[in-house]
């Protein structure tokens, strides 16, 4: 392992937002590590990053198993580098009725969207506790903040996320390491709202919906901050978004 290699991993590298955020720290020079639990819908990802001259690797890993996220940390701290940065970006947003709402389902949304989280920062912080710094971001939505209708489910797991992200803010922030929790809020550039939601995705015309590159930025402008100014939570939303 080379100790000149920075590595970010990215939990949840899908075709928008965590691709986005994994090609955006590759450009400045980190290790892309990105997990999917499929590999084969990596590699396009993959081969973009050392496309442009960038490193990268793609990992098959279930977040909701802690013996599988100890073997990703593992691997990749001992084969790779250490894991300077790390995101959390798996959504489960499934809408349902309470009405209608399966205790199986609403189990797996929270197992997906909420514990996954816990396990996958746990033991990425229990690397960087020891070297004294690092940056922990967890991607969160409007849900985090407030529950809607027929959106229990999605909305009890992101709050729980939130919940997360500041409790290991204020323990972690004192041992140099930043938590920082990012609340998206409208819909972003990607080919399911193109073809699901055609009206909404006619707003991208007017940089009325979000852009993948743009949320990039600001995980990378978070894990650039300066700790005398660090930014705990961050709300990104268009401009015509209501709220």
């Amino acid at each position: 392992m080379s100790n000149d290699k920075k590595v970010v991993l990215v939990i949840g590298a899908g075709d928008a937002t965590g691709g986005a955020i994994a090609k955006r720290f590759a450009r400045e020079g980190y290790v892309a590590c990105v997990t999917r639990r499929s590999a084969d819908k990596l590699q396009p990802l993959v081969d973009e990053i050392r496309a442009a001259g960038g490193e990268a690797h793609g990992f098959a890993s279930d977040a909701r198993k802690e013996e599988a996220v100890a073997e990703l940390v593992e691997t990749i701290e001992r084969d790779i580098g250490p894991i300077e940065a790390f995101v959390f970006n798996i959504g489960a947003n499934v809408p349902c009725s309470i009405l209608d709402e399966t205790a199986r389902k609403y189990f797996k949304i929270w197992e997906m969207a909420c514990f996954s989280a816990f396990l996958t920062a746990q033991a990425v912080a229990r690397r960087m506790v020891v070297r004294g710094r690092g940056t922990i971001l967890f991607t969160g939505a409007t849900a985090g903040l407030r529950g809607a209708a027929n959106f229990a489910a999605f909305a009890g797991a992101k709050h729980g996320v939130r919940a997360l992200a500041q409790s290991m803010a204020r323990e972690l922030g004192p041992r140099n390491i930043h938590v920082a929790h990012v609340v998206v809020d409208g819909a972003i550039d990607t080919a399911f709202i193109r073809d699901s939601f055609p009206e909404m995705y006619a707003r991208k015309e007017q940089d009325g919906i979000l852009d993948p590159e743009h949320i990039a930025d600001n995980y990378w402008f978070l894990h650039a901050q300066p700790r005398d100014a660090w930014t705990f939570e961050l709300d990104l939303r268009p401009w015509m978004e209501k709220w």
